[in-house]
């Protein structure tokens, strides 16, 4: 008996436990969903505004809502199936989009335009590319055609209404946005002649480079001071080809370092230009000296030149640096919103370039007042020859430069063809660099010889490679 009570016992009691504790588990799951849902109603949706709050975008100026006499940003929210005037808590964060290395352009969506803007009700910006509804009037275009359009994540876009005192449209709609994600396909050419060939190209110009600075920094009879001119020069273009090595690659570095290469890029570009202006300048006086002489080394000369250079160089940095953070970006960013990358601005860039540009010029004088001299003379000794090879090898490098940095600025225009060409002159720089400092200068020619131990000339070297190709017209 005692063995048939346990069993009904235990049925009678643990039935209505289960039953209990059932309930007590759907009733729980019931309240925290309502709970998470309620949750997500009382959690608003943030919504990226360029403007303060009381303020709309007048023609790209963040302005004050009562000097325009109109009324702020009210978003509309869409739903995926496009009904619009969703209702939705919502709330403004104010500011403009964290792109970081990535570009940001503006937007704007106005009647007719072939841009529009829709805010989901997730806090998504969609963009189209094309409207829909200018889409739908056009009856050539296919029906089930879906249009194109890239949804930007909150922190990636800023939303504000603007207005606009010129042309047709007065009101509009703005948005600021980050670049999005692109697609790379390798057999693109575009990406392989920007992403792989052109740093291949800095690559090997900066080894070419590196070895003419090694050769004439080795060599002892090369260490005069146009030797040591000219291993400055390459010195200072290894840093601007490694600087702009960098700049290629963009999206892997933050607009911090991409502002520290644009400046090195800057700054070596216009060292090396003030180097080769000393260069013209010391060819032009010693043709117009009387007394002409030549020392192998001349460090006191060099320290002169060095100071030259260099003191222009840091001084127009500096300027171009301090107009950069001082007289540029803060003001003109305090109140626009269209605004380039944190990059060197406009105005820094015309200080870096206009000192190249005026020693472009002086170079140019140098250049032609030498050349009238030399015609002038009809009998050269040894330094006469030695320094006429010194002038060609200046006025060579002057056109290889300038054009180089010519191409360079009009690389900016917004025309592929104009960088691809930027791309080829600045692959054979280099090479030409190396042709014309040491291919063709046949005494450099003759010391690497002598120096490496291959074809060595006959017994009568030990007067020395000077006196050797003195009537051999090798300079």
């Amino acid at each position: 008996m005692p063995r048939q009570l346990v069993p009904v016992f235990h049925q009678k009691v643990f039935v209505p436990t289960l039953t209990r504790i059932a309930f007590v588990l759907l009733f729980l799951g019931n309240h925290s969903s309502s709970q998470a849902h309620l949750t997500d109603k009382l959690e608003p949706i943030r919504v990226n505004k360029c403007c303060e709050k009381f303020e709309v975008l007048l023609d790209s100026s963040c302005t004050h809502v009562n000097e325009t006499h109109s009324e702020p940003l009210q978003p509309v929210f869409t739903n995926e199936n496009g009904q619009g005037n969703i209702q939705v808590n919502y709330k403004f964060v104010i500011g403009k989009p964290a792109c970081s290395a990535k570009q940001s352009w503006p937007i704007y969506h106005y009647p007719g335009s072939s841009d529009e803007l829709v805010l989901l009700e997730d806090g998504k910006l969609r963009h189209y590319t094309q409207n829909p509804a200018s889409a739908m009037m056009d009856t050539d275009l296919e029906t089930d055609k879906k249009p194109i359009y890239y949804d930007h994540v909150q922190g990636q876009y800023c939303l504000e209404i603007g207005y606009s005192t010129t042309g047709d449209n007065k009101r509009f709609m703005f948005a600021m946005v980050c670049s999005p994600e692109k697609v790379v396909r390798w057999t693109d050419t575009d990406f392989l002649l920007r992403k792989i060939i052109n740093p291949i190209f800095h690559g090997i110009s900066i080894v070419i480079l590196l070895i003419v600075a090694i050769i004439y920094f080795i060599l002892p009879t090369l260490r005069d001071l146009i030797g040591n001119i000219i291993t400055t020069i390459t010195i200072c273009l290894i840093v601007s080809q490694a600087a702009d090595l960098v700049r290629i690659f963009t999206e892997f570095s933050s607009h911090v370092s991409f502002l520290v290469a644009d400046t090195i890029l800057y700054v070596s570009l216009l060292a090396a230009f003030f180097w080769l202006n000393s260069f013209g300048y010391y060819i032009w006086k010693t043709f117009r000296s009387r007394n002409v002489f030549l020392r192998v080394t001349d460090g006191r000369k060099y320290c002169w030149y060095s100071g030259y250079a260099w003191g222009m160089t840091f001084m127009m940095a500096g300027l171009a640096v301090f107009a950069h953070f001082f007289l540029d970006s803060d003001s003109y960013r305090k109140n626009y919103i269209i605004e380039n990358q944190e990059t060197i601005g406009w105005l820094g860039i015309a200080i870096f370039f206009t000192p190249i540009a005026c020693s472009i010029i002086i170079d140019i004088f140098f250049y032609v007042t030498t050349l009238k001299l030399i015609n002038r003379r009809n009998v050269y000794g040894r330094i006469q020859h030695k320094l006429k090879s010194n002038f060609i090898m200046y006025s060579l490098i002057l056109i290889i430069m300038s054009v180089a940095w010519l191409f360079f600025i009009l690389s900016w225009l917004r025309f592929d063809a104009l960088l691809y060409v930027h791309m080829f002159i600045n692959a054979i720089q280099a090479p030409l660099i190396l042709y014309v400092c040491v291919i063709r200068q046949k005494h450099v020619t003759f010391l690497l010889k002598k120096s490496c131990c291959y074809n060595e000339p006959p017994s009568n070297n030990d007067w020395g490679d000077e006196l050797h190709y003195m009537n051999d017209g090798d300079f």
